[in-house]
């Protein structure tokens, strides 16, 4: 889930998929590497108003491994060598996730952040996914609201939100539907070992956010020689790829309501929301049945009961939601009422921008990794349930989806059963990648490490908050190459889990935490 946005019945294609058979394991390990050798880089600078140590390159890749002398694709990479080569270890690749994030510009961001002495072991590379930035962007044509994911269920709209979906997926097949079977996580998996070989190195190591946790996992396990040092921070469990990732949401939004109310309730006299968690519930949904009849307006902004539901991911940062509460309870009793930014950001995120590309990669990743459910009763009868048991977003996250219509998928998922000696990074309050899904990826990777921040907010560790607990530890593994001798729990800061604009800004392909719809 990209640190913060998130989100087809491919006929043609699915001809293409049943009617080639599927790569066996040991040839999915083979490639790149035996059947594919990529070219050398040819780096220039990536820009006149960028640094000259920031420097760009491409590499022709296939863009379906099983052909390797077929039809190839870019895949744009970056880098910032070390400045000492006396002590270079080896290069070190950068993940944001998405799926649909771009990563080009990664090593101009963590090159100041890293210390000296762990940043001049290694070259730092970023590179764009298959289909994203300057990777052969792909596209589905959606307009804005095409690429919204969030439809509450309800029995009377259900099948528009089928149609939608339906939509979608048509949308794509016809626009890219050629490329669309191939973009998913087990390619970009072997475009990133391309990248190692076209480096001339003998393994990569690696940092990897939120879905990038999945991405490096894969990796793990289709090139477990090239492993070397690898940190997933924000992890995606990969036994709930990719429906059960968007149900975790709805899940893990009821314990965090819970810690909400609680915290606000103990603020009573600053928030005026209720003396109890239970006053503070009832005050929360009043306001949401309130909306429902009527939407409450702030500053010229609308917000319905289902728009303030969606705003799920809120209720993470208590310090957050209780102000975004307290200005929708002043709207609607008549009374003045502002939104700041990070509120109205995190209530109702701004709308997905023109460019569909990141929608695109991530509905052909999500949908394209795993096989999903064929009929709409399904979710229909799923999304109803959920809507009873996780009121905040159970619907929402179990509704019907484009992946329903999507072409079947050309190989199965990965297989997590060889040991990977990795260290896994986790906030306590992660929205997008909830505790117990960053413990899911720990269990799947036998050998791993787990960091927790115990009292952490946010989605994101590793260089995201100034003063995490965490960063020490991660940068002595990347420094070393030595896991601890166990799991880890350190405790946030008081006056931490404040972001750093740089690493999360609000764009949708950027970095972890860019949208509450991504990973």
């Amino acid at each position: 889930m990209n640190i913060t946005r998130l989100g087809p019945a491919l006929a043609a294609a699915g001809l293409l998929a049943t009617s080639v058979p599927l790569l066996s394991a040991t040839q999915a390990s083979a490639a790149p590497a035996a059947e594919f050798t990529p070219q050398k880089p040819a780096w220039a600078r990536c820009s006149a108003d960028l640094p000259a140590s920031y420097e760009c390159a491409t590499l022709k890749v296939p863009l379906d491994y099983r052909r390797p002398r077929g039809r190839t694709i870019d895949v744009a990479i970056s880098r910032i060598k070390s400045e000492n080569p006396a002590k270079r270890h080896g290069a070190l690749l950068f993940n944001p996730g998405g799926p649909g994030g771009t990563g080009l510009d990664m090593p101009l961001m963590a090159r100041d952040l890293i210390p000296k002495e762990v940043r001049d072991q290694y070259d730092l590379i970023g590179f764009d996914p298959r289909g994203t930035g300057a990777s052969s962007p792909i596209t589905c044509g959606l307009t804005d609201a095409e690429q919204d994911v969030n439809r509450p269920y309800r029995e009377e709209t259900f099948p528009s939100d089928v149609e939608w979906a339906r939509r979608v997926a048509d949308k794509c097949r016809e626009k890219s539907g050629s490329v669309l079977p191939f973009i998913t996580t087990r390619n970009t998996a072997r475009d990133m070992d391309a990248i190692r070989v076209a480096l001339g190195e003998k393994k990569i190591s690696y940092v990897g956010y939120s879905y990038g946790t999945y991405l490096g996992a894969v990796y793990t396990q289709m090139f477990p020689k090239r492993t070397d040092r690898f940190v997933l921070d924000s992890g995606v469990d990969p036994q709930r790829t990719w429906r059960g990732m968007m149900q975790v949401w709805a899940t893990e939004a009821e314990p965090a309501f819970k810690r909400w109310a609680q915290w606000t309730a103990e603020r009573s006299a600053e928030y005026g929301l209720g003396a109890t968690p239970e006053a503070v519930s009832k005050t929360f949904w009043d306001l949401v049945a309130r909306a429902d009849r009527e939407p409450i307006e702030i500053e010229g902004q609308k917000f319905s009961g289902d728009d303030i539901r969606a705003g799920r991911a809120m209720f993470f940062y208590p310090a957050q939601a209780a102000p975004a509460v307290k200005a929708l309870k002043d709207a609607a009793e008549g009374r003045p009422a502002t939104l700041p930014a990070e509120q109205r950001r995190l209530l109702k995120p701004a709308a997905e921008p023109s460019s569909d590309t990141g929608t695109a990669v991530f509905w052909s990743v999500v949908c394209g990794d795993v096989e999903w459910p064929r009929y709409p009763e399904q979710y229909a009868k799923e999304a109803a349930a959920d809507k009873a048991r996780y009121p905040l977003y159970g619907d929402f996250a179990s509704n019907i989806k484009p992946c329903a219509y999507w072409q079947r998928p050309v190989e199965p998922p990965t297989k997590m059963n060889t040991g990977a000696n990795v260290l896994t990074v986790q906030n306590e309050w992660d929205s997008q990648t909830p505790l117990t899904s960053g413990e899911g990826l720990h269990r799947a990777l036998k050998g791993s490490r787990m960091l927790l921040v115990r009292g952490g907010e946010g989605h994101g560790v590793y260089l995201t908050d100034p003063k995490s607990c965490a960063d020490a530890a991660v940068n002595a593994y990347l420094g070393t190459g030595k896991l601890p001798a166990e799991d880890v729990t350190c405790e946030a800061a008081p006056g931490g889990n404040e972001r750093r604009a740089d690493l999360v800004p609000s764009s949708p392909q950027r970095f972890p935490g860019a949208s509450p719809n991504r990973f």
